[in-house]
């Protein structure tokens, strides 16, 4: 029994059996629909669970990744050593007057919803995005003019120490795909969101209009990680793609999509292996037609 299997029972005195996996796929866990074995998955309840897990990975130095839904991970296909904690199962939403506390795992379209619901404005632009209320606070993640950054109060976060502190809308740093919480490495256990009070017709229009407008310009119906680059400066990724003659361009069932050049999909049976060649031909290609680099959005962990 190696070391990360022997840890699982140590795991057992903080989680139900059913919330600790061996060996577990993370092609199941991820949007891009690959990715090798992780040495333990697990899928906390509640904080406490979280904190008590941290401080023990940190107690046994045993290497520990934090994961949403997966929506913005690529896992190579040699999987991961050490643990996933999957914080998918904290996705409670309540709602006081404008504000909204949400669960960090809670979807953004179940954020968005809620405050449909609740006639509250600010988070259309959410409603397409398919992350979790943590990974889009992380990332600063926005669409349509819309961002995180504009609508958040505060977080609930806890550091690699097990420490939880509250930070507030500057102690987070959010710019562009980019937060205090990646600079230094802080979980997010919960999310307060200060929205306005809006007209309801009129929130649920928009929101019909930019679901329309995903469904026409986006490869919804292929696996992928949404936008595989972030912008560069002065430029848009998807058409110094396409401009590179790299539309359509595949490495074995990984493909730049034909619908939208600033997508990488899984045509089905692609690799980890496949999509981080299809990301280096991509920006090889770029970088010598253009002399722009291009970097990722997408989080790749794991071994090759």
């Amino acid at each position: 029994m190696n070391k990360f299997k022997s840890f699982a029972v140590n795991l057992r005195k903080i989680l139900d059996e059913e919330d600790i996996k061996i060996d577990e796929p993370m092609k199941y866990h991820t949007s891009f629909k690959v990715g090798g074995p992780v040495d333990i998955l697990i899928t906390p309840r509640n904080f406490q669970q979280v904190v008590d897990v941290i401080k023990l990975c940190g107690g046994k130095k045993i290497p520990f990744y934090i994961m949403g839904n997966g929506s913005n991970l690529l896992v190579k296909d040699g999987g991961i050593r050490g643990i996933i904690i999957k914080l998918i199962k904290l996705n409670h939403i309540k709602v006081e007057g404008n504000r909204i506390t949400a669960g960090s795992g809670t979807s953004l379209k179940d954020i968005s919803a809620a405050a449909l619901n609740n006639s509250l404005t600010g988070l259309e632009f959410a409603c397409g995005i398919p992350g979790s209320v943590g990974g889009a606070v992380t990332m600063n993640a926005g669409a349509y003019n819309g961002e995180i950054s504009n609508v958040i109060e505060s977080a609930k976060v806890v550091d690699n120490c097990g420490d939880v502190r509250i930070l507030n809308k500057e102690e987070l740093k959010l710019g562009y795909r980019m937060s205090s919480i990646l600079m230094y490495g802080y979980t997010i256990l919960e999310v307060a969101f200060n929205l306005e009070k809006g007209e309801y017709q009129k929130i649920e229009n928009r929101i019909d209009d930019l679901n329309r407008r995903r469904s026409e310009k986006q490869p919804l119906e292929y696996a992928s990680a949404g936008s595989t680059f972030k912008r560069p400066a002065g430029h848009f990724a998807a058409k110094l793609i396409e401009d590179s003659g790299l539309k359509g361009e595949s490495v074995g069932d990984a493909q730049v999509s034909e619908k939208h050049s600033g997508f990488i999909i899984n045509r089905g049976n692609a690799t980890a292996s496949d999509i981080l060649n299809l990301i280096k031909v991509v920006q090889d290609r770029v970088k010598e037609k253009f002399n722009v680099d291009l970097y990722t959005e997408v989080r790749i962990i794991g071994e090759d």
